[in-house]
């Protein structure tokens, strides 16, 4: 049976016996908080069940979670890009939140903080954003990876303003279904993994609480855009839970080609070396200064646009050369380093990381999100200048 809570959509279903009753949110509504106020004060649940998983549950009880943040662990784990892509997306919704006065995901936490007060069981039913995040880069193919890269940096800088209706019109559900119609024919690889696989994630995961809960009747808050798919999931799973959470987990594998692609250069550009000295001592100097200018310039030319510290500076010049043949390591992960010992980050750098990344000035005065722009852009640098360089050597071999 579907309804309204205010102009939030909700329905109500029977499943394995037990009543759910399912609330569609948009994550920077008042009405969406108050909705979920009012079902759990003037209605009776054994448990709520949120669109959240551990780790954005923790972010969101415990805002101070940034300021325990390891760098140097960041940077040696290789989770630099992902990080970024949290703070990228966190600060767009941050904006959003900014213009109502409302703090993201108020929703969720009106959900949790009222279920922990009435003693509720609290379900988390949504998939890890890191494994949503690393389904979404397998899934896209990598020429399209920067597409999604340049969407992020757009909502980044991107200053239009929208307006409160326009996002209370978005749970209406017909709106809402062509929405994701038309999103989906323009890029089916990314609504999967984000949409479709959570839709059923969540499903499953419901489905594994109630054979375990003795939960009669259990209050279900999610994104309104999620609603469509989980009903339908609802209505027509007969699959076992376990083995639906199990595969929707698994991270696919790599193609390997792509990993090989920097080993084929480095290759290349040994071998260039090599010809070049056999032809003549002259030929095969000149090619190294050519490698270690290109390449190491252009890493410096990142760290600079980063706001580099002029020692991180040098060390992008320095190591970008000597990094680039050798693939396991990267310019980025020295330059970054580097910077975080010469510039250690200050607790109030963590503690205004999430307001600081909602401008574009804000990256660059924050010392935490001004290492991660050093790691890309010097990554980036050392990228294109070893394949100018590459290119430079290999005309002067033919010509």
């Amino acid at each position: 049976m579907n309804q309204t809570s205010g102009s939030e959509p909700i329905s109500r279903l029977t499943v394995d016996g037990r009543e759910l009753v399912i609330l569609g949110t948009a994550h920077v509504s008042r009405a969406s908080a108050e909705s979920v106020r009012r079902l759990l004060e003037e209605e009776t649940f054994d448990a709520v069940a949120v669109e959240l998983c551990p780790s954005r549950y923790n972010a969101l009880l415990n805002p101070d979670l940034l300021a325990k943040m390891d760098l140097f662990q960041v940077i040696k784990e290789g989770k630099v890009a992902m990080v970024a892509a949290n703070l990228a997306l966190g600060a767009y919704q941050q904006r959003m939140a900014e213009q109502f006065g409302i703090e993201p995901g108020a929703e969720m936490r009106m959900a949790v903080t009222l279920g922990q007060e009435k003693n509720l069981q609290i379900l988390l039913v949504d998939r890890e954003i890191g494994t949503t995040l690393k389904r979404i880069y397998r899934n896209v193919p990598w020429w399209r990876r920067m597409y999604l890269l340049s969407g992020l940096l757009v909502s980044l800088v991107s200053n239009e303003e929208v307006s409160e209706e326009e996002i209370e019109r978005l749970k209406e559900g017909d709106m809402l279904e062509s929405a994701f119609a038309q999103f989906a024919e323009q890029s089916q690889q990314l609504y999967e993994p984000l949409i479709a696989e959570r839709d059923r994630y969540m499903v499953a995961r419901i489905r594994e609480e109630l054979a375990v809960s003795s939960a009669r009747r259990i209050l279900v808050v999610i994104g309104a855009g999620h609603m469509k798919g989980m009903l339908e999931t609802l209505g027509g799973d007969t699959g076992t839970p376990r083995e639906t959470i199990e595969a929707l987990d698994r991270i696919p594998p790599a193609s390997r080609w792509p990993k090989m692609i920097p080993w084929l250069v480095v290759l290349l550009i040994i071998t260039g070396f090599i010809i070049g000295f056999q032809r003549s001592p002259a030929m095969g100097w000149d090619m190294v200064v050519d490698w270690v200018v290109i390449n190491g310039g252009l890493a410096a030319l990142g760290a600079l646009i980063a706001g580099a510290h002029p020692l991180t500076i040098l060390s992008a010049g320095v190591a970008a050369p000597i990094t680039s043949l050798n693939p396991t390591i990267g310019a980025g992960m020295v330059t970054a380093a580097v910077e975080v010992f010469l510039k250690k980050p200050r607790v109030e750098d963590f503690g205004r990381l999430r307001k600081d990344t909602t401008s574009v000035m804000g990256w660059w005065r924050n010392r935490v999100s001004r290492v991660l722009l050093i790691f890309m852009l010097s990554s980036l640098g050392s990228a294109i200048g070893t394949y100018v360089a590459g290119f430079k050597i290999f005309d002067k071999l033919v010509s």
